[in-house]
């Protein structure tokens, strides 16, 4: 760090102390990016009909993190976006403890985020239901290293961008980007298959944070759009970023200097269209980052934020309807990929004593920009009904819904997509290892942790 940084860094943390940063007031911001592309081979999540492990490298991938906020009352907000299709609790949790000893950042203030790429290596988290068959230890290997490597470099960009801390003041708005559609095709109310739905709902909002320095130059751009990173299909096996890692490749281009991260909302159920070809998901990428382009220049359009963040975090469970009994396993058993080998697995557990999970472990955490904004982060691949929701029961325009955040255990289905039924609401569970669906009331309960959550002041006519 300059010195002219620093001292102006000290004078901003020293005036800060003991009061909350005003809106528009300069904060301590750091920006960093770690490169995380696998320089070896290795198998990809994201489909299942992918049977060797990746051939090349298309574009590379990120660990991209911002950290907000001095050291002095709760300390600075970390938020880390990763290139990936999931991200893990166990991932999360290593990191936030890594954290928690080395600078002392509280793990409610910290906040991981997949960008949700289908291009990007598995995890070593449920492998054997993921790609329905066991792996060959070779490739099993090579995955479990690949965790690690990501664990060290979501808390490597962590560490630099608390590091690189410097005075910068923060604004927020909302653009939009049509790519995103309803992939949810119903037949007579129930789920018939993928494809087009133009009468799906479907959230097309792009809210953007930004991060400027004393001389107006931007240091950082947090943007977030809620589709599914899946432009390529299962035949593209190459390593891949995706529309969201061109997006953040296009704002940086027209700011050098700064740092684009891009996170996801709810959408679970919306994917890019058309799709299938690499240009494709350039052209998505640049329509994301020309969108942040014209909201960075228009900045009189931003609403100014206060730079002391209020984080909360919340755990439960989720509960899944009642198991299917030792002759329903028995049954499935003898079927073929993911639906079989979990139906084995259940069965083995059985023989060990071992009961079969009846919930999920579920998160949800909140970061408050004092009145001026708030944003959600909920874990899994949430359907776009949860942003809807929490739009009509708080106040809409100060609120920012993120998913894919802090863990991804599965898909999380609404009430009414339970009632529809189809990929999101069953099978997919079998990828994740569920051995049954959702009930209905987990809905009302992620809900419920929000408000508990979120101070009254965002509360919405609806609530």
């Amino acid at each position: 760090m300059r010195l002219r940084d620093a001292v102006a860094l000290s004078l901003v943390m020293l005036a800060l102390g003991g009061r909350s940063a005003k809106a528009g007031e300069a904060v301590p911001v750091g920006v960093a990016v770690v490169d995380i592309t696998p320089d070896y081979p290795v198998r990809m999540t994201g489909y299942s009909s992918r049977q060797q492990e990746s051939e090349g490298v298309e574009s590379r991938l990120k660990a991209r993190a911002i950290a907000i906020g001095g050291d002095e009352n709760e300390g600075p907000a970390v938020l880390v976006a990763i290139d990936n299709c999931v991200i893990r609790s166990v991932i999360t949790d290593a990191v936030a403890s890594r954290l928690k000893t080395r600078v002392k950042v509280r793990p409610e203030r910290l906040a991981i985020c997949a960008t949700h790429t289908h291009c990007g290596p598995a995890l070593a988290v449920g492998l054997p239901f993921i790609f329905g068959r066991p792996l060959p230890a070779d490739q099993a290997d090579r995955i479990a290293r690949y965790t690690r490597e990501l664990t060290d470099g979501i808390e490597k960009a962590a560490l630099q961008a608390l590091a690189h801390r410097k005075p910068a003041t923060l604004a927020w708005g909302r653009g939009s980007a049509g790519f995103a559609a309803n992939r949810r095709v119903l037949k007579d109310g129930k789920w018939v298959g993928f494809g087009v739905n133009p009468n799906g709902p479907v959230d097309r909002s792009l809210p953007v944070l930004t991060a400027v320095d004393s001389e107006g130059k931007v240091r950082a751009a947090l943007f977030g759009y809620a589709c599914h990173c899946t432009t390529l299909g299962g035949d593209f096996n190459k390593i891949c970023a995706e529309w969201a890692g061109y997006a953040c490749d296009d704002v940086e281009r027209s700011h050098p200097g700064a740092v684009a991260i891009a996170i996801v909302g709810c959408g679970a159920d919306a994917n890019p269209e058309p799709r299938g070809k690499l240009d494709q998901a350039r052209a998505y990428g640049e329509a994301a980052g020309a969108e942040v382009r014209r909201l960075l220049a228009a900045r009189t359009g931003l609403t100014p934020l206060p730079g002391r963040i209020a984080c909360r975090v919340r755990r439960f469970e989720l509960p899944l309807e009642p198991t299917p009994s030792r002759e329903d396993f028995v049954r499935l058993a003898s079927k073929p990929a993911s639906e079989g080998m979990l139906a084995r697995n259940c069965l083995e557990r059985l023989d060990r004593g071992e009961a079969i999970p009846t919930t999920v472990p579920y998160v949800v955490q909140t970061w408050c920009f004092g009145d001026e904004m708030a944003m959600v982060f909920l874990a899994g691949e949430v359907v776009v009904d949860y942003a809807i929701r929490i739009g009509w029961e708080t106040d809409a325009p100060r609120i920012w819904t993120v998913g894919y955040a802090n863990d991804v255990p599965c898909y999380i289905p609404s009430r009414r997509v339970l009632t529809e039924g189809g990929y999101e609401a069953d099978s997919s569970l079998i990828y994740y290892g569920h051995a049954s669906r959702f009930r209905p009331e987990i809905e009302d309960r992620i809900l419920g942790a929000v408000h508990d959550l979120l101070p009254p002041v965002f509360d919405g006519p609806r609530r």
